[in-house]
């Protein structure tokens, strides 16, 4: 996922379009989520981050000194943090294109 913000300050909050299906149920194929850079990371939020090469959509799982990135689909691995990372924002919002209410607000 290539990270274009618009031209938006790296403080304000953006648009992404959902891609695949590492995140169903809860995040679909062409969801739209709202991000925000500036919300404290907290367990079990969902996060934007780049880790391991690779930017994601995951859930942000602690448990101890342990963190985790878990995907919602059972199909696809939850990776522990073992190395660098960047979170670039925690979801605040989701929304499908099309369907103006149906919306859900995480925060």
């Amino acid at each position: 996922m290539q990270m274009d913000t618009g031209g938006c300050s790296a403080a304000e909050p953006y648009a992404l379009r959902v891609i695949g299906d590492s995140m169903e149920p809860e995040f679909n194929d062409g969801h739209i989520i709202i991000v925000d850079p500036g919300m404290p990371l907290s367990d079990g939020a969902y996060v934007v981050i780049d880790y391991d090469g690779d930017t994601s959509l995951r859930q942000w799982s602690v448990n101890g000194d342990k963190k985790c990135l878990k995907p919602l689909n059972d199909e696809y691995p939850t990776v522990e943090i073992a190395g660098p990372f960047h979170v670039h924002g925690v979801v605040v919002q989701r929304a499908t294109p099309g369907r103006r209410r149906d919306r859900k607000h995480y925060y």
